[in-house]
């Protein structure tokens, strides 16, 4: 018997049905579709998986099918290894074309993209990779890449239409496993809604009047989550596409009213791609030092500073408000993100593997393009930026003057006078703080000495930038245009 000829559409992080150039291609093709999205066991294994991502991509798939609805069509979730997935569904039907954009991913689903590659051209199965983010894929240099980035942000937004041909009923029996759906039972009260529809809320609020104080109150922890524009996490699941909110934005009618705000946020549009090709070119950044010279500086694991710090329980107030609102929201603004990872890294002496992993499970806006770069920047292992050593108290003191988002996260500061907020420590003379007053709520003395962490941080940092690191970085350079991105332009 003949097998019926089909496309696929596989989602990954694009959950949206406008400006998708897989899904305009399945529709642009006489042959019948399925669009689908794979849970993959393997991927729920690692440790920057959290049952949040998972929770929010499913929610955006339930929205995608509500508008899918009217045209006889739906996503398909489907749960197993995607080779086992494509395998099975070859059985049972011809796969011509599959339609997907080109993921920024981690290592293990760019093996795995490379496995499928070869499978797919052994059964003569054609894979169509779209690009997305402003991302080349195979390039030896990143001179001109600003200037290509912004001729994609400006180039039509795709219309997507859908019509109402004959669906495709597919047979692949693999339940969710009870376990996962018992971790999908999230208190999600806190976390901002998943979907196209939100996304484009959040883009129209943040444009009508929010960005009025964006950045002026960007740093603030408390006030940016109003001021900011909170579509972090809709780029990241693709609920919406970066050429759509350039192109919003920069067309809106109060961009010349608002320039400098505006401009402020499209500037960071363009570095959050540019973060992403980074991370393309060079897929070390999640286990690797980027400068192989930093993988020699030797740091003693102390698993009761990571543990407290994870906590919200170092004794400085910022950094314990910040862990506690990020675990409890999934959202928190970059300076305080950028504060916990130096803390971790340079205060604390502790390796940035041993943290990269913990907040990636917490951001809702989880990208691992953005995350591992940014996370090793912060931590001062690339060689080629600036180290900023953040002083906890400091950064306290200039963007919570007031204590405001110190006592929301911190409920046992809340009668804790404002001019001692910053540095209870010195206030309160007992061990634990309101001990006295309220044992349930004690707070703690710090964990070490700030000024003395610092100051060791800086020793050896500074001792360590060698000639022997030097040419760790020149080696990494070379290695990086011999091996890395020719493999990339090979598969």
């Amino acid at each position: 018997m003949t097998k019926q000829s089909i496309n696929i559409v596989w989602l990954k992080r694009d959950l949206r049905t406008q400006d998708h150039l897989p899904l305009k291609l399945a529709e642009d093709s006489d042959i019948p579709y399925i669009i689908l999205y794979f849970i993959e066991p393997s991927l729920l294994k690692r440790p920057d998986w959290s049952p949040r991502h998972l929770w929010f991509a499913l929610e955006s798939i339930k929205n995608i099918n509500l508008t899918l609805k009217a045209y006889n069509k739906q996503v398909e979730v489907l749960y197993s290894e995607a080779e086992e997935i494509f395998d099975s569904l070859s059985i049972e039907y011809q796969i011509l074309n599959i339609f997907s954009h080109i993921e920024t991913g981690v290592k293990e689903t760019w093996d795995r993209d490379v496995r499928l590659r070869n499978h797919f051209k052994s059964k003569r199965i054609n894979w169509i990779e779209s690009p997305t983010n402003g991302v080349i894929r195979g390039i030896n240099s990143r001179n001109g890449w600003d200037r290509r980035w912004y001729e994609t942000m400006q180039m039509p937004i795709i219309q997507n239409r859908y019509s109402n041909r004959k669906t495709v009923s597919i047979k692949f029996n693999k339940p969710l496993p009870k376990s996962l759906t018992t971790f999908l039972s999230l208190n999600t009260e806190n976390f901002q809604p998943p979907g196209e529809k939100y996304a484009w809320e959040y883009l129209s609020s943040f444009l009508v009047d929010r960005s009025e104080a964006y950045l002026s109150n960007i740093s603030n922890p408390s006030k940016s989550k109003k001021s900011c524009s909170r579509i972090s996490v809709y780029l990241s699941w693709g609920n919406i596409s970066s050429k759509q909110c350039y192109q919003y934005i920069k067309y809106h009618p109060k961009f010349d009213q608002n320039k400098r705000n505006f401009n402020g946020f499209l500037t960071r549009l363009k570095w959050r791609c540019h973060f992403m090709q980074k991370f393309e070119d060079e897929c070390e950044y999640e286990t690797r030092c980027i400068n192989r010279g930093y993988e020699l500086l030797e740091r003693e694991r102390n698993q009761e500073f990571i543990t407290n710090w994870m906590r919200g329980k170092t004794g400085f107030p910022m950094i314990d408000a910040s862990i506690r609102s990020v675990v409890a929201s999934g959202w928190l603004n970059f300076r305080m993100r950028a504060m916990l990872v130096s803390f971790f890294c340079h205060h604390l002496d502790q390796d940035w593997r041993d943290g990269a992993n913990f907040l990636a499970k917490q951001f809702l806006d989880y990208e691992p393009g953005i995350h591992f770069p940014q996370f090793q920047m912060q931590a001062g292992t690339t060689g080629i930026n600036t180290i900023r050593i953040y002083n906890p108290v400091k950064q306290s003191q200039d963007h919570d003057k007031e204590g405001v988002f110190i006592k929301e996260w911190i409920p046992e500061l809340e009668s804790c006078p404002v001019d001692s907020i910053h540095e209870p420590w010195k206030y309160f003379s007992s061990t634990d703080f309101f001990q006295d007053i309220k044992p349930h709520l004690a707070y703690h003395k710090p964990i070490i000495d700030h000024k003395i962490g610092a100051s060791n941080a800086r020793k050896k940092i500074w001792g360590h930038r060698s000639n022997d690191l030097v040419k760790l970085e020149k080696q990494r350079i070379l290695d990086k245009h011999t091996r890395s991105n020719k493999l990339r332009v090979k598969t």
